[in-house]
């Protein structure tokens, strides 16, 4: 069997982490049965490399083709029409890349097109798949359902994809939900949740020499995520204030810096709290398994890598509870839910959390259902039905 992978949030030479969950999917996918897989991760068109235009001058440094973890992947070009061509951009991605798939087809004969994120990428899938003549399945993984989904135009033409699609996975039942409540027949929806790399991510094996490296003595926390709103870096910030004693580290980098840093200082918490910036995944897990819990105070996510990342290396949680976080963080073991998304809940989580914590190597026990490889397996069968011709409502027994 040929698959053919699509999704614009494919990790590249620039953006090396940017949707490094699908790469870790698509791996596992291709490991469960040895098939045959190519990536197709469209960027958006732009003239120039000049550094004045930030983001999209530096995708344009990314080259056409390239290859991670021996898949081979090419990165078409496709115009994109910043904050007012949302409506079209389907259609834009679509028309650009089906020469693309149409010169790729010669050589590589694939049978399926797998899609990662509802718009624009799996209607654009639907368009391309109904014009190859082959069946195509989509996966929702947060923002598509919880914030596109809420434009009239772009969830029509999610759902008019997802009626045409052999399978929809969901990286979560509330996506799976939200979805349903939209209008998506629920035959068609899966819930497949992703993995987490067991063998990088677990426990280190000197805790306290790494604790001592970095200077923590007492209770740490630690939050991990870009440096933007919706990962609340504000609410641990203003949550640890009220925790005498307990340190807190942030690690992650973004546009909301010195804001963050700006309230640091107002809160006089500066010996308590350090932004650490940009950390490579290889030097994760010592952070993780070095602090007491891992805070994730976001307003909305699918599964977060850092809640299951958090738990593999033995480090309990206190999540917001929203979308997939309380699908995770539903054993003593994993931690605990707060009981809403304001500074006071956050604060009284980590408290309770602090003063009673589980054993950390239940911690990590509670992690191990989270394995990438059962991801692969269960997404490849879906993937067989779809090739095989199976009805919707009988793919459901595959996974």
């Amino acid at each position: 069997m040929k698959i053919l992978v699509l999704s614009s949030l494919y990790p590249n030479a620039v953006q090396r982490r940017h949707g490094i969950f699908i790469e870790h999917r698509v791996a596992h996918l291709a490991a469960a049965a040895g098939d045959a897989v190519r990536v197709v991760a469209p960027l958006p068109w732009f003239p120039s490399r000049h550094a004045r235009f930030g983001r999209y001058a530096e995708l344009a440094e990314v080259p056409a083709a390239a290859e991670r973890r021996g898949i081979a992947i090419s990165h078409p070009r496709y115009p994109m029409l910043p904050r007012i061509g949302m409506t079209a951009q389907p259609w834009l991605m679509a028309a650009a890349l089906y020469p693309h798939l149409a010169r790729l087809r010669q050589d590589f004969a694939f049978d399926v097109i797998d899609s990662y994120y509802l718009y624009p990428d799996g209607v654009a899938a639907a368009l391309l798949a109904r014009r190859l003549g082959v069946p195509y399945l989509m996966t929702a993984l947060g923002t598509d359902v919880s914030v596109i989904a809420g434009f009239r135009r772009q969830r029509a033409m999610m759902l008019r994809a997802i009626r045409g699609a052999a399978a929809v996975t969901t990286v979560c039942a509330a996506l799976r939900d939200a979805l349903v409540e939209a209008g998506a027949p629920p035959a068609r929806l899966h819930v497949v949740e992703h993995g987490v790399d067991l063998a990088l991510f677990h426990p280190p094996a000197d805790r306290v020499a790494v604790r001592a490296t970095h200077g923590w003595d007492g209770p740490v926390v630690l939050s991990v995520g870009h440096l933007v709103d919706g990962k609340g870096h504000d609410y641990a910030i203003r949550a640890v204030a009220a925790l005498p004693g307990v340190r807190l580290a942030i690690v992650g980098h973004g546009p909301r810096e010195a804001a963050l840093r700006a309230l640091i200082a107002q809160l006089g918490v500066a010996d308590r709290v350090a932004l650490l910036g940009h950390v490579d995944q290889p030097d994760l897990p010592a952070l993780y398994g070095a602090a007491d819990v891992t805070v994730n105070c976001s307003d909305r996510e699918g599964i977060a890598n850092v809640l299951l990342e958090s738990l593999a290396c033995g480090t309990p949680l206190v999540a917001t509870p929203v979308w997939g976080s309380p699908e995770v963080v539903r054993a003593p073991a994993a931690g605990r839910l707060a009981a809403g998304r304001s500074v006071a809940a956050i604060r009284d989580a980590l408290a309770a959390l602090l003063a009673d914590p589980p054993a950390r190597a239940a911690t990590r026990a509670y992690a191990e259902r989270y394995d990438w490889a059962e991801t692969g397996r269960q997404h490849r069968a879906l993937i067989a039905a779809a090739v095989a011709g199976d009805p919707a409502d009988a793919l459901t027994a595959s996974v």
